[in-house]
């Protein structure tokens, strides 16, 4: 086995096992580029954070994703609410998250439509998002409008982004909740890839929803996975920017956790 130390920065990579935590973790990673974007000042990260936006609703539009949502969270209330009372749980934790749960599920319900109906609704938004498809179509020759958006002032532009990301607001807290479960589900074990190779049968009548694989930053080398329901294979590799990459020769450790709701 090999041992992390503690204080070490440690790089983490996600890897779902089915469509369902595919969807959350891209919508995760969108999001947290989109708020990136809005913060900044120039107009080409306002450009960018729109852009991502639409790459969102590209992703919701192919997955039911409100309900989902919707009965997740209520499962996680219903078996949150027998922990209270049980003195190994930490009560003040455990109500915090009720009521964020709580919060965001009447959120999520307010809005009878669609989630991201009311931008799939302006059409001015939706012909950038069908320009944006072609590479080069936004040039202000295509669309002097947006070309007009963006030369506002940042804070107009900030106000409109903020406007247009309100009704995703709901489904993204619930998401950052859900994942935040997901994620402290498991137990971390730490483990040795002999040679950038490691091999692990899955057992257990419920089977892993996500892996998450944390290694040393330090280390020159990074996680690729292949996975099925009965065994997972992890190949640390080198990157090399001229060629495809390649394989890690030696011994890496690493912190493995199999993650479920």
């Amino acid at each position: 086995m090999g041992i992390l130390a503690t204080n070490e920065i440690m790089a983490s990579y996600d890897y779902p096992f089915n469509e369902r935590v595919r969807t959350l973790l891209r919508v995760e990673d969108l999001f947290a580029k989109v708020l990136f974007n809005v913060q900044s000042d120039h107009e080409c990260h306002h450009h960018f954070a729109l852009i991502t936006l639409m790459q969102i609703l590209d992703v919701i539009d192919r997955a039911e994703l409100k309900l989902d949502l919707l009965q997740e969270l209520d499962r996680q209330k219903n078996a949150m609410r027998a922990l209270v009372g049980n003195p190994a749980i930490a009560s003040d934790i455990l109500n915090k998250m009720l009521g964020d749960i709580q919060r965001v599920s009447e959120n999520l319900r307010i809005e009878a439509s669609k989630i991201g109906q009311t931008l799939r609704a302006n059409e001015w938004l939706m012909g950038i998002k069908q320009r944006a498809i072609i590479p080069g179509g936004l040039c202000e020759f295509d669309l002097p409008s947006y070309h007009y958006w963006l030369g506002l002032d940042e804070a107009k532009r900030r106000e409109d982004l903020n406007m247009w990301i309100k009704p995703l607001l709901p489904m993204h807290e619930a998401i950052v909740i859900i994942l935040r479960i997901l994620r402290g589900s498991g137990t971390a074990c730490k483990l040795l890839a002999t040679e950038g190779a490691y091999q692990q049968m899955l057992t257990g009548t419920k089977p892993a929803q996500m892996m998450r694989i944390e290694i040393n930053d330090n280390l020159n080398c990074f996680p690729e996975v292949s996975a099925n329901k009965y065994a997972i294979n992890i190949r640390f590799n080198k990157l090399d920017i001229a060629q495809k990459p390649q394989k890690a020769e030696e011994d890496v450790a690493f912190s493995l956790t199999l993650c479920n709701l």
